[in-house]
């Protein structure tokens, strides 16, 4: 052989199409990944739907979860969709809006819609809850603000719906994620996620729902922890009640 083997070759060329196809198998593999969870696709009544994408369902995989809660497959192994929802089509094409056929905050549809989690709490990287109440660790301390516990808890209506007890903190992220109230009435005690309320100076204000609603906000097992599906179903309660809690929130709003 009298030339080199790369002597006619154009690396540079070479090395473009090669980048290409990986990028391209990186695009397709990132891609399948992605669809572990929510794939193969369904339509509005649940069925399969007829245009799946253009990639594939990947294949099974099996994760080992810490803290011995066992493994989970996906795509196959996926929580089971909520079925019999209280809702009925207002149209007969796809794409439009569903209407609650009963109570959606009850229900939990619409703004109150949840998820099927697991029913375990949330843990830190020591395998031990990461949401519980202040009252059960002393050494967390309200260090500025005002603390809101002994407070009255007044409804979007206007109404006492009863008193902070406590605060429950992620400790982790060392932040207060709900209040706990004490209902008027011995109704027992709820949960309100921190972002729904307002710490004023004499009162704790919870706007989206009103008075009548605290008794039905979804409660907690445990004294001491709250799991995953508790905390969806709480936090879709007061979320739904920001537009079902009056008729008067249905209708459009002039600000």
């Amino acid at each position: 052989m009298t030339e080199p083997f790369f002597g006619n070759v154009d690396l540079a060329s070479v090395s473009l199409w090669l980048f290409v196809v990986f990028f391209a198998l990186l695009i397709f593999y990132i891609q399948r990944e992605n669809m572990r969870e929510g794939y193969p696709l369904e339509d509005e009544e649940g069925n399969s739907s007829a245009n799946q994408g253009l990639f594939p369902v990947p294949d099974d995989k099996t994760f080992k979860l810490p803290h011995g809660r066992g493994e989970v497959t996906v795509p196959s192994g996926q929580n089971p969709d909520r079925k019999d929802l209280a809702l009925a089509r207002t149209n007969a094409a796809n794409g439009f809006p569903y209407e609650p056929t009963g109570d959606p905050m009850v229900d939990g549809v619409g703004p109150a819609s949840w998820a099927p989690r697991r029913d375990v709490p949330e843990l830190d990287g020591h395998g031990h809850p990461k949401i519980v109440p202040m009252a059960a660790n002393e050494s967390f301390h309200v260090a500025a603000g005002r603390d809101p516990r002994g407070l009255p808890v007044m409804a979007g209506d206007g109404e006492i719906a009863g008193t902070v007890s406590d605060m429950w903190i992620d400790e982790p992220e060392q932040l207060v994620r709900y209040l706990e109230i004490e209902l008027s009435g011995g109704a027992g005690k709820r949960l309100v996620p921190m972002t729904m309320a307002r710490i004023r100076s004499n009162h704790v204000k919870v706007r989206s729902i009103f008075g009548k609603h605290f008794p039905g906000v979804p409660q907690h097992a445990s004294p001491r922890q709250v799991t995953l599906l508790e905390e969806e179903k709480i936090t879709a309660y007061y979320a739904g009640g920001t537009l079902y809690a009056s008729e008067a929130r249905l209708e459009p709003q002039l600000g």
